[in-house]
């Protein structure tokens, strides 16, 4: 696995893949809507899919002395890798938008705080659950998949706008230590289900591509 890793840190990775690994920087723009900073992650996604079958990383893959699930494991886990990191390095840039704007008031969805990164979590889980098994039903064809991927987003992004204006939920937006302390148990939650989400999608790619032929 970790040959696998390196081979798609130096074969399929797109510049822009890394690029996009510092969109946290969007969290420091006012009234934005922040979770697109994760949408930015899945565009870098898709680069790094389509810079892959333009290279024939799948040809290449079929002449090594590795199983079809090897691939798919490969990519998907790499995929997590850059999802995870990119979270990681968002988490400066939310603690520095939370001391310029200490009143939150982000009148564009969420502001940056906890609950923005478990809708994080949720929002990459619908993006591998639409996009790889997409992929991976023909090895090559990204456009459509990606297409689709960036439809259940945006139905995602746009709950994220309204979620905090709902009478009731304004706890959502909270960015104080006692508001950041009882959105814990969400950022918990998104990343379970980002965990089962992301094996429960690898295995159905893994699926889709052994009916493919090569």
């Amino acid at each position: 696995m970790k040959a696998l890793l390196y081979k798609q840190l130096r074969l399929t990775s797109h510049p822009m893949t890394l690029v996009f690994l510092l969109s946290g920087v969007f969290l420091l723009i006012p009234s934005y809507p922040y979770t697109m900073a994760f949408f930015y992650v899945s565009l870098g996604i898709f680069f790094m899919f389509t810079n892959g079958r333009e290279q024939r990383d799948g040809e290449y893959c079929a002449l090594l002395p590795i199983r079809k699930r090897d691939a798919v494991r490969g990519a998907c886990l790499y995929t997590a890798i850059i999802e995870l990191l990119a979270m990681l390095l968002a988490v400066p840039f939310a603690l520095f938008s939370s001391r310029i704007n200490p009143v939150g008031g982000n009148p564009a969805g969420l502001n940056a705080n906890v609950v923005l990164f478990a809708a994080g979590f949720v929002l990459f889980t619908l993006f591998n659950a639409v996009f790889l098994p997409g992929f991976y039903k023909t090895g090559y064809k990204t456009g459509v998949p990606f297409l689709k991927a960036n439809i259940a987003m945006a139905l995602l992004v746009l709950c994220d706008v309204i979620l905090p204006h709902v009478p009731g939920l304004a706890w959502l937006d909270g960015t104080d230590a006692h508001a950041c302390l009882r959105q814990l148990p969400l950022l918990a939650s998104g990343a379970v289900i980002y965990g089962a989400g992301l094996w429960l999608t690898c295995r159905r790619a893994e699926q889709r591509y052994q009916r493919v032929d090569l």
